[in-house]
């Protein structure tokens, strides 16, 4: 292994270990990481022997790393797609128009169990196009009213609405970061997560998953039988944010029909590298030149820009830099080696640990980072196994990287959202509280997953 190789590798353990230590401050550690790369980089061009005769030297050449590439290894679609969606959906959000759709749900149903389960099947539909955080933002204050007026702990409910948030956030393209990241690394668009060449697509996958985990709920709250009054139903009086959101789907729809270069036919018309993040972030600019104009509303501008989650696009601009320079340095060959020898030449025990490795990671440390890494590596992975469908791994990854965050409190932002909501209402969780939910829960959606997932993509 080259030194440059073994450096690299060590500065991107340090990296992910500071992370792990420090989350408060994790853009923080990844853009000092990345600096460093970049920096070696710049040494390597200006003086290659400063650490001694063939340090910079790789196995297929010396290591090139400037600022100039660096910058050329972030993905602009995806900030862009992060930033435009989570404006509209702030906007979305102050209409109040998924309380409306809560309270109508739930006033259709007979008892608690059954409020539980549907509320929780709403949040992950509503997650599948809003972020996973911003889905539980909205629809737990709900929970929290219908279990006042029961005087029943909100707990539960919580959690389950948590959960089911991040397991219908890989349903689609805009659903999660990690379904974005994803759509940029497999070349993926709006439709492919529905039919992707003539088979079910992630969508049903996680649908099955959800259904799966829907049995589990009503398992887990099959004594609660209070009867339900709901005699009030939230006032919309603004419908545009509604169509600013639907709008954003239904555009990424219409334009995944057309191939990016890569994929373009000859003289074929190819849409740019950053359409969709183009597109979210028109309907965005839409949204708040209205309120900014017609209504008249300055505070509401200022607050949607301010709900933008810059943390996440600074630390995922930041680590593409990194990844860029792991990638040429040598380290992601040398992962993807290593994963797949783990394997030993058998491509359903590749995929079986890409899966459950990504559950049980995932369950404590951000998967954002690591989905983002993995996706570099599974090429590599993928290139060991002549005329295995790359898109098995993929799926796999996102299966288990996605549902991995609800083993653990700490395993997703929505988890923490929902702790924290219920830490406001004077409802302390424990670990052991949230994982008698979560467990059988992501244990049900994934083990689902897994199978249906080989069925379609692994067994030829």
């Amino acid at each position: 292994m080259a030194k440059i190789t073994i450096v690299a590798l060590v500065l991107f353990a340090i990296t992910y270990l500071l992370m792990m230590l420090f989350q408060k401050i994790r853009p923080h550690i990844v853009a000092v990481s990345a600096l460093i790369f970049v920096g070696l980089g710049v040494i390597a061009s200006a003086k290659p022997d400063l650490f001694g005769v063939g340090f910079f030297n790789l196995t297929n050449g010396v290591y090139e790393y400037g600022i100039l590439q660096a910058i050329s290894n972030i993905d602009w679609n995806v900030i862009m797609m992060i930033a435009g969606t989570m404006g509209t959906v702030y906007l979305f959000i102050e209409s109040k128009m998924p309380q409306l759709l809560s309270d109508v749900l739930i006033s259709k149903m007979p008892n608690m169990k059954w409020v539980v389960v549907v509320i929780s099947l709403f949040a992950g539909i509503v997650s599948a196009f809003v972020d996973n955080v911003a889905t539980v933002l909205m629809i737990a204050p709900v929970a929290l009213a219908f279990c006042k007026k029961l005087e029943v702990s909100p707990v539960p409910a919580i959690i389950c609405i948590a959960v089911s948030s991040n397991l219908q956030g890989a349903a689609t393209l805009v659903g999660d970061t990690t379904s974005i990241l994803l759509g940029k690394a497999a070349g993926l668009d709006f439709s492919d997560f529905f039919v992707d060449n003539g088979k079910p697509g992630m969508f049903w996958v996680v649908e099955a998953g959800a259904v799966v985990s829907a049995f589990i709920i009503l398992f887990m709250f099959r004594k609660e039988k209070s009867p339900i009054e709901f005699t009030s139903r939230t006032k919309v009086e603004d419908y545009i944010p509604t169509y600013l959101l639907v709008g954003t789907v239904v555009a990424l729809i219409a334009v995944s029909f057309i191939p990016y270069k890569d994929n373009a036919a000859p003289d074929q018309f190819y849409k740019p590298d950053i359409t969709n993040g183009l597109i979210c972030i028109a309907f965005f600019v839409i949204g708040i030149l209205r309120e900014l104009i017609v209504k008249k509303n300055k505070e509401i501008v200022i607050n949607s820009i301010k709900e933008i989650d810059y943390y996440t696009i600074v630390l995922l601009t930041c680590l593409f830099i990194v990844i860029g320079g792991i990638e040429a340095a040598g380290v992601i060959d040398v992962i993807g080696n290593a994963i797949g020898s783990l394997g030993s030449g058998s491509v359903f025990a590749v995929y079986s640990i890409i899966l459950w490795m990504s559950v049980i990671l995932s369950a404590f440390i951000d998967n954002i980072p690591y989905t983002a890494t993995m996706l570099s590596i599974i090429p590599v992975i993928a290139a060991g196994f002549p005329g295995m469908d790359s898109k098995l791994l993929y799926y796999g990854l996102l299966c288990g990287a996605t549902l991995g965050g609800n083993l653990t409190p700490i395993g997703a932002s929505a988890n923490i959202t929902g702790i924290g909501i219920l830490r406001k209402e004077g409802y302390e969780v424990k670990a052991t509280t949230f994982m008698k939910y979560g467990v059988p829960f992501t244990l049900a959606a994934v083990t689902t997953g897994y199978i249906l997932l080989w069925v379609m993509w692994g067994v030829k």
